[in-house]
């Protein structure tokens, strides 16, 4: 991270071309307003296998580790299904987020006033609502050994999956979970199984230590992920900052997508520890997949993508008065009745990507400073 102020761009597959064009426009923006950008652009996933045979070449995982901060739009396809799983065009993100370090995933789920009434839930349910989920990304099931698929002798087969956590792990997203609550309301709640898995009793000990004996003025709840997932559909303005293991992490904050009315609105930000200058690299991108089906024809929802550059503003750049005044544009263009066709509803108007970006960027230039 040699430049503070150094973005890689990688757009990926299907619709990532298209959302993170209009990101480029809105970067390209802040840069001719004086804020020092320097934009690199490389490829990843299916677009790498098609050009290199892989993934994530060995070069572009070089380049995002000098640059730190990487803009990242989606990855997969039916194109690419086929091919054996270590070459899928997923593994190229897994191996970005496990190299760079990045071990605490950030999920917003905030309903911007305009959308209320296109959550699944009641309106006065998600009205206002603004909570963080805080997935740990690097370990638990999706990372440990041993797993794969075995053949028996009788025939049949056998896979195995390996939940792992140590105290380490567990520690830091935890002190991240408590930082980033101090910021907002002051609450956390830690989701897990402690009554039936190993991993949660080390899960619900540990968060518990770290917060009686740093955080002890953060109010802390523990909560068992079934029961979370249904308190998010039955009461979600109760939560702050939720904080989670990788498997129960990937599930509870597509439930909340639900609650914001598409999976185009959210973002993320999955971040490192901090270097000795305080600096952590990240990697920012909306929640939502690459949408094959309607890769091309202009229709994609930028706003999470846009959203995420939001982020990548606040917590790479420290830039938050920044960040909120894009928020705001992205608030004030739905308020207009503006709609890409994922949340389009009677009465509003129905507009493409392009038109969309266009819209958010002209609302932020309208924006005092």
């Amino acid at each position: 991270m040699t430049n503070a102020r150094g973005i890689l761009f990688l757009a990926g597959d299907g619709i990532g071309p298209e959302i993170m064009g209009e990101v480029r426009r809105i970067a390209d923006w802040y840069a001719a307003q004086g804020l020092p950008l320097e934009i690199e652009e490389d490829l990843v996933g299916g677009s790498s296998i098609d050009r290199h045979g892989t993934p994530l070449t060995d070069a572009v995982l070089e380049k995002a580790k000098r640059i730190g901060v990487v803009m990242f739009g989606a990855v997969g396809g039916p194109k690419w299904d086929e091919l054996p799983f270590h070459l899928k065009p997923e593994q190229g993100l897994l191996r970005l987020r496990k190299e760079l370090g990045l071990f605490a995933n950030l999920r917003p789920a905030m309903v911007f006033p305009a959308l209320a009434e296109a959550s699944s839930l009641k309106r006065e349910l998600v009205d206002g609502l603004d909570i963080l989920i805080l997935r740990e990304l690097t370990g638990g099931v999706y990372f440990g050994e041993p797993r794969g698929i075995e053949d028996l002798p009788d025939g049949e087969q056998r896979a195995v999956d390996t939940q792992v956590y140590t105290t380490p792990e567990i520690r830091r997203i935890a002190r991240v979970a408590f930082d980033l609550a101090r910021k907002r309301r002051n609450k956390v709640t830690s989701v897990e199984k402690a009554n039936v898995m190993y991993t949660g009793v080390l899960w619900r000990r540990t968060v518990q230590q770290v917060h009686d004996s740093e955080f002890p003025d953060v109010e802390l709840n523990h909560m068992y992920a079934d029961n979370c997932g249904m308190q998010l559909v039955r009461q979600p303005k109760q939560f702050d900052v939720i904080v989670t293991d990788n498997l129960f992490g990937d599930l509870l904050s597509d439930v909340a997508a639900m609650l914001t009315g598409s999976l185009g609105m959210l973002p993320s930000a999955s971040l490192g520890a901090p270097d000795a200058l305080g600096r952590r690299k990240a990697l920012y991108e909306p929640v939502h997949g690459s949408a094959p089906d309607i890769a091309g024809k202009g229709v994609a929802n930028p706003l999470a993508c846009i959203l995420s550059f939001a982020m990548l503003l606040r917590y790479s750049f420290d830039l938050p008065l920044e960040a909120d005044r894009l928020e705001q544009a992205v608030a004030r263009v739905l308020a207009e009745g503006y709609r890409t066709p994922d949340i389009w509803s009677e009465g509003t108007i129905r507009v493409g990507t392009e038109e969309m970006g266009r819209r958010v960027l002209a609302a932020l230039a309208s924006l005092p400073r």
